[in-house]
C-alpha cells in the first residue's frame, strides 16, 4: 500500500489543497519520485498537451534556452503520458521546443498517467506561473482555472500569489475585441495600453484607439488623456477636477503593479503596497533588489 502511495506521488488535489499553489515544486516532486524511471524518447514522437492554452511562444526566449541546452543539455526531464501514437506532453513544452531548435533527437522524460481533467489543469497551472506567457494566454488560463475550480477572484489571487487587482485587470483584457487582442499578442500594444482600453465600452472606439496607439506611438498617459477628452465611459469614473492627477496616479499604479505583481495604491502623496504574508513581503524586497545584511 505504501509503495503504491509513493508511486502515485503528490497528486493535483494535494497541490490545490496547499495555501499557495507552486507548480515548480509539484513538477520537482514528480521528478524526484521517479528519478530512477527517466527514459530517453524521440522528440518526434511527442505532441503538445491537447489542452495547452498557450498559443504563442517567445522566439528569443526559446533560442536562449536552446543555446543553454546545447551547452549543458536538459537539466530537468520533461513529463509525458503515453498516447495512442507516441506521447503527449504534460509539462516541459518550452524545453521540448528548445531541444528541437538545438537539434536534439531524443529528450529525457518521465512517463506518468494522467486523465483529461488533470491534463487540462496541469497545462493551465504551468502556464499561469510562467513569466513569458503573453497577457491574453495568461488571462485565458486564469479564467479557465477559476471556472474549473469554482474560485472567486480573491481565492484565485491567494492561491497563486497574485494581487486581487492584478487578477481583475488581466481578466478585463478578455473583454477586448479580438482585433485588439491580436495586437496585444503580437506586442503591437503593451499590456498597460490594453488595460486602459479594456475599461472602455465601445468596441469601435477601442479598436480605433488601439490603432492610434500604434500609428501615433501613443504613451499610456496620452491614451488615458485621449480617453478622458473623448468622454468615453470607463469603469473607474473620476471627478473632472482631479482627473489629470488621478490619471497619472493610475498610470504609476499600473507600472508598479506590473513590476511588483502586488496591489498598489497611490494617493495623497503616499504609496501603499499590499502583501499577504511575510513570504510575500520578502519577495517584494527581492523584486525591489533590497538586500539585508546578516546581523
Amino acid at each position: 500500500m505504501e509503495s503504491k502511495k509513493k508511486a502515485l506521488g503528490k497528486g493535483l488535489e494535494q497541490l490545490f489543497s496547499n495555501s499557495v499553489i507552486d507548480f515548480d515544486n509539484f513538477e520537482k516532486d514528480i521528478v524526484e519520485e521517479n528519478e530512477n524511471n527517466v527514459v530517453e524518447i524521440n522528440i518526434d514522437d511527442i505532441r503538445s498537451n491537447p489542452y495547452q492554452p498557450r498559443k504563442t511562444f517567445d522566439t528569443e526566449s526559446l533560442n536562449e534556452l536552446a543555446k543553454s541546452i546545447s551547452e549543458y543539455g536538459i537539466v530537468q526531464p520533461i513529463i509525458v503520458k503515453k498516447s495512442i501514437k507516441g506521447y503527449e506532453l504534460v509539462a516541459g513544452e518550452r524545453r521540448t521546443k528548445a531541444a528541437k531548435i538545438a537539434g536534439l533527437k531524443k529528450i529525457p522524460a518521465i512517463i506518468k498517467e494522467f486523465n483529461d481533467q488533470e491534463m487540462m489543469e496541469i497545462a493551465l497551472i504551468e502556464n499561469i506561473q510562467r513569466e513569458d506567457l503573453n497577457p491574453i494566454d495568461e488571462a485565458t488560463s486564469i479564467n479557465n482555472i477559476i471556472k474549473l475550480r469554482g474560485y472567486t477572484q480573491e481565492e484565485f489571487a491567494t492561491k497563486f500569489g497574485k494581487s486581487r487587482t492584478y487578477v481583475t485587470n488581466i481578466l478585463g483584457l478578455l473583454k477586448l475585441p479580438d482585433e485588439v487582442k491580436k495586437m496585444l499578442e503580437k506586442k503591437s500594444i503593451s499590456a498597460s495600453h490594453a488595460r486602459v482600453l479594456s475599461k472602455l465600452e465601445d468596441d469601435d472606439k477601442i479598436i480605433s484607439l488601439a490603432k492610434k496607439v500604434i500609428t501615433d506611438n501613443l504613451s499610456v498617459h496620452e491614451l488615458e488623456k485621449i480617453s478622458q477628452e473623448n468622454k468615453i465611459v470607463t469603469s473607474n469614473k473620476v471627478s473632472n477636477k482631479k482627473n489629470n492627477l488621478d490619471t497619472k496616479y493610475r498610470i504609476y499604479e499600473n507600472i508598479l503593479m506590473d513590476k511588483l505583481n502586488n496591489k498598489v495604491r497611490i494617493n495623497k502623496n503616499k504609496i501603499e503596497i499590499y502583501f499577504n504574508d511575510i513570504s510575500d513581503l520578502e519577495e517584494l524586497f527581492e523584486k525591489m533588489n533590497i538586500k539585508f545584511e546578516d546581523e
